[in-house]
């Protein structure tokens, strides 16, 4: 295999000269950007066989760039829609009109790559492959609506821009499988309503997420409903400023794992916990609260919490548990109750 070298802005050293040698060589990065970068604003390159006397040069024209693109995207995404829902259906995937040229999409492995983001039923469509180009920095809103998608998978995840997930799986109603053990979030800063109303994932595996640049998680999860476990053991959340119901109405939720949590920098929590109705413990004891200025109905209506360690929380009065606990059970705000006299009465000591 040949390597390439970025000698200086205006020559690139290759050994073969063929343009398919030179794509699949491809290794550096930053020779990448270049090349697509000059591909889109020029329509071809110059390729220089760097000698003491530059006597070779050949073109890559946008002909090669397209034939194998595949190869050296950046992501790769398989989706199979519901059974026997092939109604013309125009909220497949969501592209922005900018951005087009950088998504490939294929029907049922088809070679041909196919012009539209929406399918019909003479597509007999049983799966879809998204190649998407490296240089895209936003996924938010991309799969938002999507009902009859049943099983998102991503294949490859390398070379990622990404920072904007907001809104990514959004009302994804039917989605029952999401494989994302290849995902890569190292550069998100925004996973707002993400899995927002996934009402159909019974199972969600984040333990490759890289959350440390993430700032806002709010509504994460919101309406997950049929989820029973959650592990965010490994999630970073130093940089998080908003949890608002982020777990709200996840009505079959017995689960949380967040020993690691950092809520130092959290303002909002309201309705965090909102409608849990399955939780029965909560150890929140690595929660500091400190900064947060709403905590309003969050933990409303969980009406089977037993056991909840509030030990680093901040409350101002009675008055802010009777409006974090509503609908709880009577027994459980006098137990939480008792144990924020005892809290008063140690810091008065």
């Amino acid at each position: 295999m040949d390597s390439f070298n970025v000698l200086n802005k205006e020559k690139i050293e290759v050994n073969k000269m063929k343009s398919k040698d030179i794509f699949e060589n491809l290794k550096s990065d930053y020779f990448l950007q270049k090349l697509f970068n000059i591909l889109l604003k020029k329509k071809s390159l110059d390729i220089i066989k760097y000698n003491k006397n530059i006597k070779n040069r050949i073109k890559i024209n946008i002909q090669d760039y397209k034939e194998y693109s595949e190869l050296y995207s950046s992501i790769e995404i398989e989706i199979k829609p519901v059974e026997d829902e092939w109604e013309e259906y125009d909220k497949f995937i969501h592209i922005n009109e900018e951005n087009k040229i950088y998504y490939h999409i294929y029907f049922n492995d088809n070679k041909k790559e196919i012009k539209r983001n929406y399918f019909k039923e003479n597509d007999k469509i049983k799966t879809i492959k998204i190649i998407i180009d490296y240089q895209i920095k936003t996924f938010a809103y991309l799969f938002y609506c999507c009902d009859i998608i049943e099983s998102i998978k991503f294949k490859k995840f390398y070379r990622n821009n990404v920072t904007n997930m907001r809104r990514m799986f959004s009302k994804c109603s039917s989605l029952k499988e999401l494989n994302l053990s290849n995902f890569n979030t190292n550069n998100v800063t925004d996973m707002s309503q993400m899995f927002y109303m996934c009402s159909s994932l019974k199972e969600l595996n984040l333990s490759n997420f890289n959350t440390n640049n993430v700032t806002d998680m709010s509504q994460m999860f919101y309406m997950c409903s049929s989820l029973k476990e959650l592990n965010l053991s490994n999630f970073n959340t130093n940089n998080v400023t908003d949890m608002c119901a982020m777990f709200s109405e996840c009505s079959s939720l017995k689960e949380i794992h967040f020993s690691n949590f950092n809520t130092n920098n959290v303002t909002n929590m309201y309705s965090m916990f909102y409608k849990c109705s399955s939780l029965k413990e909560l150890d929140l004891s690595n929660f500091n609260t400190k900064n947060v200025t709403n905590m309003g109905k969050m933990f409303n209506r969980c009406s089977s919490l037993i056991e909840l360690n509030l030990s680093n929380f901040n409350f101002n009065n009675e008055t802010d548990i009777d409006e974090m606990f509503s609908k709880c059970s009577k027994e459980f705000i006098m137990k939480i109750k008792s144990q924020y006299k005892f809290i008063k009465e140690e810091a008065f000591n």
